[in-house]
């Protein structure tokens, strides 16, 4: 149980997450005009899916960057993404690739999908880039007993939280030694140490992260991140045998 600050505590309290907040966006905002300003495509891609009514949860211009570069360094052919929303992690994403390469984007919502595909075709990446919809869960296995399918270089999970951990198994089963797999908001504000939550989000990070921590195919870190989208961070792992 969390103890009631008295009032003029709490005051401060509040203004000053407010004022560490407004620093931490400002700093993002300066390193993403820098480094990884948003073009045509991207800036469509936020502003159709904001018209549309999905929810303002795609990944900031700074990490969909780092997405860029992770990819294009370790030279991925192939791409699994988990949880599509409208396409604008995708677009970074896809843009690593080289000629001949592919990425496959699993979405739950049809509606979500098609906006999407939309944002795709208009960045001209829907010849390389695909996206599937319904539950993940559901998808995968079909995806995996397709002639062909994998193994995927690079693997980037943001869906709904309370899979992680089946979604890092089936990367595992996807992959091959030195793939990445990268799963997206995974400290919760810093809930993710509180042992006895019941939120569906903070309990499936906290199995993902007992299975990444036991399994010995895999080397990780994580890292918390503060920015525009608040106080959250990443995983990262490698597949190493």
């Amino acid at each position: 149980m969390t103890e009631k600050l008295p009032e003029g505590s709490q005051h401060a309290h509040d203004t000053a997450e407010q004022a560490a907040q407004e620093r931490w966006e400002a700093v993002d905002r300066y390193l993403t005009d820098l480094l990884a300003p948003d073009d045509d495509a991207l800036t469509t891609a936020l502003t159709s899916s904001e018209s549309a009514g999905l929810p303002s949860i795609a990944v900031a211009g700074n990490q969909g960057k780092l997405l860029h570069l992770l990819a294009a360094s370790m030279g991925a052919r192939t791409i699994l993404e988990i949880g599509t929303l409208g396409g604008y992690s995708t677009i970074w994403l896809a843009r690593a690739l080289p000629d001949g390469g592919r990425l496959i984007s699993l979405e739950y919502s049809p509606e979500h999908a098609e906006v999407a595909r939309g944002n795709l075709a208009r960045a001209g990446l829907d010849h390389i880039a695909e996206v599937r919809t319904g539950a993940a869960l559901e998808t995968l296995p079909k995806l995996a007993a397709e002639p062909g399918a994998g193994p995927f270089d690079l693997f980037f999970i943001d869906a709904d939280k309370k899979n992680n951990p089946h979604y890092v198994e089936w990367a595992l089963k996807l992959s091959r030694p030195g793939s990445l797999i990268i799963v997206d908001n995974t400290v919760r504000g810093g809930a993710v140490v509180e042992r006895d939550s019941t939120d569906p989000s903070v309990v499936g990070t906290r199995e993902m992260y007992a299975l990444v921590a036991r399994e010995p195919r895999l080397d990780a870190t994580a890292v918390q991140t503060v920015g525009v989208k608040g106080y959250d961070g990443f995983l990262l792992a490698r597949v190493v045998s």
